[in-house]
């Protein structure tokens, strides 16, 4: 099984506001990058896309490692919180949870690949986190008039 490891970032100005995603996939010494945006969005749907895409960007099962800045994301995963969500019929305290499209299609694409979820400090010292955030910033930067 291949390795790729997948390093993303969302972005937002204004929650809700224009937003863009962004992510980073290497497998030795390929690459691949890919992003986009939404017009009204909100920075965790962002982050959460970044995830899907670059994982739907795989075009086998792989073991990956998905490095992201966002907690929300990361935290949710590791930590069981979509998991349980999920058995609560996607309800957490009484209220419905956001992004529950986006969690479901996560949910769908790590039961093809071994994803790690890596949690890494934003705006700091790892380079392809940095790019991925330089990226997310342009695509919400293309719906400002």
């Amino acid at each position: 099984m291949s390795i790729v490891d997948i390093y993303t970032d969302g972005a937002c100005s204004g929650n809700p506001g224009p937003g863009g995603w962004a992510a980073i996939l290497k497998s030795g010494d390929n690459e691949k990058v890919l992003s986009g945006g939404e017009e009204l969005t909100t920075n965790n749907r962002m982050e959460l896309t970044a995830a899907i895409e670059g994982l739907c960007a795989l075009r086998r099962p792989c073991e990956v490692r998905l490095y992201s800045d966002s907690r929300y994301l990361v935290d949710s995963m590791t930590k069981g919180w979509v998991f349980s969500w999920q058995k609560k019929n996607w309800f957490k305290q009484g209220k419905p949870v956001p992004n529950t499209d986006l969690w479901l299609r996560l949910l769908e694409l790590t039961g093809v690949h071994q994803v790690q979820f890596i949690w890494v400090k934003g705006h700091a010292s790892n380079p392809y986190n940095n790019r991925c955030d330089e990226m997310a910033v342009a695509e919400w930067r293309k719906f400002r008039t």
